[in-house]
Formats: structure tokens, C-alpha cells, sequence
């Protein structure tokens, strides 16, 4: 029951805000929704949690430690984002930058968005998989596109094509991975559920599974935004609504790396090798170094932070390239963390934008001045973001560059200088914008800062203290992928 409310609700809440999204009253709607899903997601967790794996409708999904992981925490971002949404929607509304359509078009989109993650997060057939991602794509390059302005129009068309093609390059690899499969466990949906490669995996042709990986690599990457197939990433955050920044940043990355780490788990039990390890730390890498400089290149905040969250999911991918418990909890746990720090981020950040009436970080100054809790919000996020003790993300790079000083020395000095230099980037931009003088006027509604301050809260408590039964279930999905 708990699995079908889960996918269930944001469905209906796509169909119902469809037909009344325009309403006044939609945003309080879509926020009831989304709490909706999180409740049935928080009692999913606990029943996976406590009883072990499940499969559900002969056998098309499969719940474990490591999906029901990201299933909550999906929820749960996708819940604060409706509520930051509330007024930062009416004030763009308010402005003449939003009609009633496109709200509707928006709250609608929304909840289709939470529906396509959650369905690619529980599903058991890697070809449902791919349907599910390349669902997700189509419902963002419309809320990219929201303001329909060149620009937006730009960001989304460049988003479709590339995704588009990546996305394709991951269907060649499902269906080579199917080709592997099907001499063991014969023609039909079977072949692709995931449970039952996982039980062949060792028998599976190490050839033609080198060959799916790397599509599949490629084509799920596009989408987690490594480098060089991150082109698309920084203006689909610059040009959307900061909600769908928020969103794109916390959710969508995570889930398409889930996809490249389930993908990972059977080309290592096949290839008995470390091809596939080597390949995500590969990418991961050179996605930290890329991305540490072009943020010193950055004049738009949204963009300077989209760079921010290329190089969080490189640190992730690699960490999950290395392999073994401790990488594997790290990645797991700076997913958590880069997930709650960074929708919050773009929370402080779109409030800050209202304010200003611009993106360029050169004309946004004392914030501190005019909104306290906006300030505080974007300066304490960027410092939770950049590493600093003792925020959780500290925690987990710590974690991650221990593991990598012991098993991949060569790999710690670029990891090293790279988060240096964004550290100094993001943070000398982020200072004046925050403390310098300013003649900013107030919002016509009240900002939403609740939900930055409970995601800095919550990575301020994992920094300092993981709550046991959180840390068994880091321990459990740590095991499942290895």
C-alpha cells in the first residue's frame, strides 16, 4: 500500500493540478501533494528498513536500502520545494513574468517530475528505467522553458538535444544489456529486470557488458551532468524557475546516478575487473577539476552554482568509482548532504534574485542588510556547500578523500587543488553579496526561508552526529552496491 501511494499521488496530483493549477489557491495544493508523498515515502522507508527488500507486481519493482535511501529523500526535498514555491511562484506571478497558464503548466510539471524520479527509483526493469528518465527529461524541458523567454527557449532546446542524445546512447546500452541477458534468462521482460541480472551477473558475457556500461556511462551521465557532457546543466539552472534549479540540482542528478550505479554493480560482477570503477572515477575527476575552474569565470549566481553541483556529483561519482564500505557510505552520505545544502542555496538565491531584479551577482549586494534570513541563508549554505566544519559535507569529503589518499593517492592532489580553488571562487563572489552595501527593495510577500534553514539544520546534524538508525541505513545500501 505504502509503494502505490508513493508513485500514486504525485500522479494524481499531476492530473488534478492539470485541470486547476491556475487557481489561486494551486499552490497550497501542489504542497499538500508533495507532503502527501513524503509521509507515504517515510512509511515505505520504514517498512523496507525493517523487513528487508521487497518486490512488488510481479516483480517490475524492487525496494532496497539504497533506492527507498533516495526515495526519502526525494520526497522529502520535493515536499520543502512546494513550500518554497509558495510565494516565490505568486511574487513571479506578481511581476507579469508568470501568466495563470503557465502556473498551471508549472505546479502540473512539478508533480509529473516527482512521479518520473519516484517511478525511476523503484522500478525493477532497466527499460522501464530508461522510459522513466527520459520522462523526467520532457516534463524539465518544460518548466526550463517556463519563462518562454530567447533565452529560456535557448536553455531548454539545448537541454532536450543534448539529454535527447544522451539519453539515446543509454537505450543502446539497455538494449545491449538485454542482448547479454537473454541467452541466460530467455526472451521477454524478465531479461531486464534487475533483480535477475543481479543473480546471473557473474555469468553474463564480460564483452558485451563492457560495451553496454560505457553507453549506459555516457548516456546517464549526460543527465548527472559529468564533464564534457555537462553543457547543458548550467543553463537549464540559469534560465528555469529557481524552484526547478532547486530540483535539477537536489533530484534529477541523483537519481540518474543511481541509474549509472545500478548499471555498475552488474558490469563489475560480469567483467570481474575494475573497468567500470575506473571509468566513473575517470569522469568524476576531471567533472571536480573542470568544474572547480570554471567557477571563477561565473558573473550569474545560478550558474556559478549549477558549476558547483558538476563538481559535487563528480566528487560522488568518483567516490563510488573506488568502490568499498567507506566510499560507498561517503558517496552515499554527500548525496544526502549536496542534496539538502544546495536546494537550499537555490532557495536563499531566489529570493535574493527577486529582490534584486537580477541574476549578475556584481549588482546583488547586502542582502544581509535588507533580509537578514536571506543573508544568513545564502551565506551559511555557501559555507556548507564549500566544506566547512562542521557541516556534513565536510564529513563526506572527508570521508571520500581519506579513502582515496589510502586507495587512489594519485587522484588526492587534483581533488585537493580543485576544492581549493572553488572554495576561494565561490566564496569571494558570495562575501560581497552578502555583507557589501545595498539599496535593495522588500518582497511583496514574504519569503519562504523555512525550508533553507531545516536543510542547513539537517546538515549541520549530519556533520556533527549521524542518528544510528540513519547510519545502518548508509551501512545497508553501502553493501547493496558493493
Amino acid at each position: 500500500m505504502e509503494f502505490l501511494l508513493v508513485l500514486g499521488i504525485p500522479l494524481l496530483g499531476g492530473i488534478v493540478l492539470a485541470l486547476f493549477g491556475h487557481r489561486q489557491r494551486a499552490t497550497e495544493v501542489n504542497i499538500v501533494f508533495s507532503f502527501l508523498t513524503f509521509l507515504a515515502a517515510i512509511a515505505l522507508t520504514k517498512r523496507i528498513i525493517d523487513g528487508g527488500p521487497e518486490r512488488f507486481y510481479d516483480e517490475q519493482f524492487f525496494i532496497d536500502p539504497f533506492n527507498v535511501f533516495l526515495v526519502a529523500l526525494t520526497a522529502f526535498v520535493g515536499f520543502t520545494t512546494s513550500v518554497f514555491s509558495r510565494p516565490y511562484m505568486r511574487i513571479e506571478h506578481d511581476h507579469g513574468r508568470l501568466t495563470s497558464g503557465r502556473l498551471r503548466l508549472y505546479h502540473s510539471m512539478f508533480q509529473l517530475f516527482m512521479f518520473t524520479m519516484l517511478l525511476a527509483l523503484t522500478t525493477n526493469n532497466m527499460g522501464i528505467l530508461w522510459v522513466a528518465m527520459e520522462a523526467a527529461t520532457l516534463t524539465t524541458v518544460l518548466l526550463v522553458s517556463l519563462y518562454r523567454t530567447s533565452a529560456s527557449l535557448e536553455a531548454a532546446w539545448k537541454y532536450f538535444i543534448l539529454c535527447g542524445v544522451g539519453i539515446a546512447q543509454a537505450l543502446f546500452g539497455t538494449i545491449l544489456l538485454y542482448f547479454a541477458a537473454e541467452k541466460l534468462l530467455g526472451h521477454g521482460g524478465g531479461a531486464l529486470l534487475w533483480t535477475h541480472l543481479d543473480a546471473v551477473k557473474g555469468q553474463l558475457e564480460p564483452t558485451v557488458m563492457s560495451l553496454a556500461f560505457v553507453f549506459l556511462l555516457v548516456g546517464y551521465g549526460t543527465k548527472v551532468g559529468l564533464v564534457p557532457l555537462h553543457n547543458w546543466l548550467p543553463d537549464a539552472h540559469a534560465e528555469g524557475p529557481t524552484p526547478v534549479s532547486a530540483v535539477l540540482s537536489g533530484l534529477l542528478l541523483n537519481v540518474a546516478l543511481y541509474a549509472v550505479v545500478r548499471c555498475k554493480v552488474l558490469t563489475d560482477g560480469a567483467l570481474h575487473s575494475t573497468l567500470a570503477g575506473t571509468l566513473m572515477m575517470g569522469f568524476g575527476l576531471l567533472s571536480v577539476v573542470v568544474a572547480a575552474f570554471f567557477l571563477s569565470r561565473q558573473k550569474d549566481i545560478k550558474r556559478m552554482f549549477a558549476y558547483s553541483s558538476v563538481e559535487h556529483m563528480g566528487i560522488v561519482t568518483f567516490a563510488f568509482g573506488m568502490g568499498g564500505p567507506v566510499a560507498s557510505f561517503g558517496g552515499l552520505l554527500h548525496m544526502t548532504v549536496h542534496s539538502l545544502t544546495k536546494s537550499a542555496i537555490f532557495f536563499a538565491v531566489g529570493h535574493a534574485t527577486q529582490k534584486s531584479g537580477t541574476q549578475l551577482m556584481e549588482h546583488i549586494r547586502g542582502l544581509l542588510k535588507i533580509s537578514p534570513t536571506i543573508g544568513w541563508g545564502l551565506m551559511l549554505g555557501t559555507l556548507a556547500i564549500l566544506g566547512m566544519p562542521p557541516f556534513g559535507v565536510f564529513a563526506s569529503e572527508f570521508l571520500i578523500l581519506t579513502t582515496a589518499m589510502r586507495q587512489q593517492p594519485w587522484a588526492t592532489p587534483f581533488l585537493l587543488v580543485a576544492l581549493g580553488v572553488a572554495f576561494a571562487s565561490i566564496f569571494g563572489k558570495v562575501q560581497p553579496m552578502v555583507f557589501g552595501e545595498s539599496s535593495l527593495r522588500t518582497l511583496p510577500h514574504k519569503p519562504a526561508m523555512l525550508p533553507v534553514f531545516v536543510h542547513l539544520a539537517l546538515v549541520l546534524m549530519l556533520g556533527l552526529w549521524i542518528p544510528p538508525y540513519l547510519a545502518d541505513w548508509y551501512r545497508q545500501a553501502a553493501r547493496f552496491i558493493g
